[in-house]
């Protein structure tokens, strides 16, 4: 065979890996998506059941917990781990190649990268789950932030750190307000009362995320301010502190709420989210 015939063997083979590599981590970040979708979901419906006066932990761990205890609660569990671990290698694939929808910016790539890391995260704590761990997600929080206050300049990480998360959540809820999620899903398979859907609880569910984490930086900065490490409790923390607000158990059902409605929006978007990474555009 000539070289020529050589080399377009090897192109083609490549190519071949290329989309088989690529379809590989398409269904990784769908089921990521899909377990990432199933955790908000349960979240919301935990804060509606703790403002009807029930205990509840308003985190991912919580909601883990709370489907281990569900039948088929395993298995369950265990696909949320995988799908936490396959959204994680998406995203570092995105981090290294480029993210479909965002091109090759060094910021978009920064932000895959940050959540991966959050979803490894996720992902180990769905093992610690399985394997029995009692802990909570928010007294995890407090001891690394009590811990990182003891540092020198300490005080200037969790600072720094909390506005930070407070930046990304107004980020999330600017990205709703303009309706930015709609350059990530694939149109084409959508009919129009489809995109009206995805259009609201888009809309809808980014907004209600972002309040939330926007109230997880601020009391990571509280937290900073005061030295004081029982306001760094994470989601958790966040929505049951609406309870000592005015009005308290009807803002806590209004997050609830719009935390429901991102999960119903993430079940879409694992459906029709456009996967991959940018270099296999072209």
């Amino acid at each position: 065979m000539s070289t020529d015939g050589h080399d377009l063997a090897g192109s083609v083979s490549d190519a071949a890996e290329d989309v088989g590599s690529s379809r590989s981590l398409g269904w990784a970040a769908r089921l990521g998506l899909t377990a990432r979708a199933l955790v908000y979901l349960v979240i919301g419906l935990l804060g509606l059941s703790l403002a009807s006066g029930n205990r509840a932990e308003l985190d991912q761990k919580g909601a883990l917990r709370e489907l281990l205890e569900r039948p088929f609660g395993f298995v369950l569990v265990l696909l949320c781990a995988l799908g936490f671990a396959g959204y994680a290698a998406w995203r570092f694939a995105e981090a290294a190649s480029g993210a479909v929808g965002d091109g090759d910016s060094t910021s978009a790539r920064l932000k895959s990268f940050a959540r991966g890391l959050i979803y490894l995260v996720l992902a180990g704590t769905a093992v610690a789950v399985l394997l029995g761990s009692r802990s909570s997600q928010a007294g995890q929080q407090r001891g690394l932030v009590a811990t990182v206050l003891t540092w020198p300049g300490g005080t200037a990480i969790v600072l720094v750190a909390g506005l930070a998360v407070a930046a990304a959540g107004v980020g999330l809820v600017i990205e709703g307000w303009r309706r930015k999620f709609l350059k990530y899903l694939d149109h084409t398979d959508m009919n129009e009362s489809t995109r009206k859907i995805a259009r609201w609880t888009g809309t809808v569910g980014s907004i209600a995320r972002g309040l939330v984490v926007v109230l997880i930086g601020a009391l990571l900065v509280v937290a900073a301010v005061t030295g004081d490490k029982e306001d760094a409790t994470g989601m958790d923390g966040a929505l049951k502190s609406l309870l000592e607000l005015p009005f308290g158990r009807t803002l806590l059902i209004l997050a609830s709420l719009g935390l429901l409605v991102f999960g119903v929006y993430a079940l879409m978007e694992a459906r029709y989210r456009r996967v991959g990474v940018s270099g296999a555009e072209h």
